[in-house]
């Protein structure tokens, strides 16, 4: 009984220990490398291995890559199943590319998911990066083209001198990245856009705002100003604003809360109800000078200088304590209006009660005062 079991341990000794293999060095000395990419709440990442243009016995393979290492067109690399072989797009097992969400990949639609990357790279013509179902094979040794989920082509560019193998992203927008692949003295870009970026926003506001995120009145507010800025969803991003206002245990009523609302219905073409929100909040206790000041600022941006004049009016009045601000106020709402001879005399009185934190702008607020003591 006693050589049964040792025999046993022995046999799951043999199957389990000396199967395990030790962590040596990348084949060919390709090192593995990784490259991520946010694009906004998209992540997109390429793994893969990097091989030299020197060999591993220093041998130089400047002007050898393209067309020799790395053959043009499909090969029959005489391995594995595959006749019609691209290359694998890096060493070692295979390239992949990792997108967190759908993406729209060199003109052609891509689910979320981890694909085998490949390239078909030829001689005057544009390469074709292949995206393969098949992610876990070794190289492109047992390519099969029924396993492609899309491709799309590359228009090869000159680039300088890259030893090492290397995918980067370039191009960087709020939608989209061009990533690249870049080796000895050619690159091959890819660009990669999300159709929906708002939408994927949006469903992860929806999902963060029933969960701890939902207890915190400033979330609310931020998705609502979100929706504000890029004119969308701006019926449910109305209800958001009034969360962040008054939804039971967590909503707050100041100044930026209120703002927030007046946003989202200036985007809905509301302008008399977004009126009467902001001038509750620029009346509210909570409005610091600075705050009514940037709104007057705000506004003649958007041309109502008559409107910001009277701001800047209120925000003298509800803080007579500070000297500075509220006069620069009354200097450009003046200006805006062409009362030059106004906007002096505040502008005068701004340079009189100037703080240290903006002596430094000194020299502009005195240009100001001499532009308009020039033009009256």
């Amino acid at each position: 009984m006693k050589s049964l079991f040792t025999i046993m341990i022995v046999g799951w000794i043999t199957s389990n220990v000396f199967a395990q293999t030790l962590t040596l060095p990348p084949s060919g000395g390709n090192q593995k490398a990784e490259v991520s990419q946010w694009i906004g709440p998209v992540k997109i990442t390429i793994n893969y291995s990097s091989p030299k243009v020197h060999a591993p016995d220093g041998t130089d393979r400047k002007g050898h890559i393209w067309g020799e290492l790395v053959p043009y067109g499909l090969n029959n690399l005489g391995f594995g199943t595959s006749t019609a072989a691209p290359w694998r797009a890096g060493a070692n097992e295979n390239t992949t590319i990792t997108f967190s969400h759908d993406v729209i990949a060199g003109g052609k639609s891509i689910k979320a998911g981890t694909y085998g990357l490949h390239l078909i790279v030829e001689k005057d013509q544009p390469w074709t990066y292949i995206f393969s179902n098949n992610s876990t094979s070794w190289g492109s040794f047992f390519y099969d083209a029924k396993e492609d989920a899309a491709r799309v082509q590359s228009i090869p560019e000159d680039c300088e001198y890259t030893e090492y193998l290397t995918y980067e992203f370039e191009e960087r927008q709020p939608d989209a990245a061009v990533a690249v692949m870049r080796w000895e003295n050619k690159k091959a870009p890819l660009k990669i856009e999300i159709a929906n970026i708002n939408e994927i926003y949006l469903t992860a506001f929806r999902n963060e705002l029933r969960n701890a995120q939902g207890f915190n009145y400033q979330n609310f507010a931020s998705a609502a100003n979100f929706c504000a800025s890029n004119k969308i969803n701006l019926e449910e991003a109305l209800t958001w604003a009034d969360a962040a206002i008054s939804a039971p245990f967590f909503g707050q009523e100041n100044f930026s809360t209120l703002q927030t609302k007046a946003s989202v219905l200036t985007a809905m073409n509301k302008t008399s109800e977004a009126d009467a929100v902001m001038m509750k909040a620029i009346n509210h206790p909570t409005a610091s000078v600075s705050q009514i000041h940037v709104y007057g600022r705000t506004l003649i941006g958007e041309g109502k200088n008559d409107k910001a004049l009277e701001v800047f009016k209120l925000n003298a009045k509800l803080h007579p304590e500070d000297k500075f601000t509220p006069n620069v106020g009354l200097a450009r709402g003046y200006a805006a209006v062409g009362d030059k001879k106004n906007s002096a005399k505040y502008w005068e009185a701004a340079i009189k009660n100037i703080p240290e934190n903006q002596k430094q702008f000194l020299s502009v607020y005195e240009g100001e005062l001499k532009k308009m003591k020039e033009s009256k």
